[in-house]
């Protein structure tokens, strides 16, 4: 089975293409393929399937969790669509566990993604790591995260583990984590210790909820368009009044890679 790697802002996916919905990848299987020491090396797999007349991104993170969204995977999932020829460039929808997600995909260039509504949960929440706590911000960008601002990100240290977030309750299903810092009007730098797959390079839900988070924190208001700098690159984030959030940043896809030993050496793992 061919599988296809490919990457926005350095997020890296596993993409499988599975028109016909019978495929079917185990939780142990997709740890493996994305196993960087192993494997080919990814922060999720994604197998692109359909749900009635749309595409369908089935996201899994690293560890094979099942995940609700991925603004940087829907991107890349998009991209594959149109460069291998199965979907024409322009507006079109694809389902997630989140719901049906727009995006505008030009031939060439930055793809945008309407991310749907990110929301304050308006509950004090605080996350720790190498003996520091911060206090922040719960947003639910469809999956949790809990973002927090720092004075420099160089504080807070090598992101080994997952920071320890409270109140504990708040994320029953654990929890992304984004430390932030300012760098200047509308735009700040970040870190993300992502559930299910460690500290990745950049995090597209993540920077949507950073990005209302910055506004909330500075007190800015809406609308308002933020310059979202992850290690990974640079994405962009235009909020509107009704804290409707749209993604805006690059796809890429690199290598086809064939998978089929993966699925043989974990086959009967679940």
């Amino acid at each position: 089975m061919i599988a296809t790697y490919g990457h926005g802002t350095e997020n890296d996916f596993v993409l499988v293409f599975d028109p016909e919905n019978k495929v079917s990848i185990t939780t142990a299987q997709t740890a493996a393929i994305c196993n960087r020491q192993t494997g080919i090396g990814a922060d999720g797999l994604i197998r692109i399937g359909k749900k009635g007349d749309r595409w369908f991104m089935d996201y899994r993170n690293a560890d094979g969790s099942l995940a609700e969204m991925c603004g940087n995977g829907i991107r890349v999932t998009a991209k594959y669509l149109v460069e291998r020829g199965h979907q024409p460039e322009g507006i079109f929808a694809i389902e997630t566990r989140d719901g049906v997600k727009h995006l505008r995909v030009p031939a060439i260039g930055d793809i945008s993604v309407n991310m749907g509504q990110v929301t304050d949960e308006d509950e004090e929440i605080s996350a720790a790591t190498n003996g520091k706590v911060w206090n922040g911000y719960h947003i639910n960008v469809g999956n949790p995260h809990a973002v927090v601002f720092v004075d420099d990100l160089n504080e807070v240290g090598a992101l080994a583990d997952a920071p320890v977030v409270r109140p504990k309750d708040a994320y029953p299903e654990g929890v992304n984590v984004e430390f932030v810092e300012i760098t200047g009007e509308r735009e700040v730098k970040m870190r993300v210790f992502e559930r299910g797959s460690r500290e990745t390079r950049s995090c597209g839900t993540g920077v949507c909820a950073v990005a209302l988070a910055a506004t909330l924190h500075t007190k800015a208001k809406l609308p308002a368009r933020w310059i979202v700098n992850p290690p990974g690159g640079r994405l962009e984030v235009d909020i509107d009044g009704h804290n409707n959030a749209t993604l805006i940043g690059p796809a890429v896809l690199i290598t086809d890679h064939d998978i089929s030993k993966y699925l043989v050496a974990e086959s009967g793992n679940k």
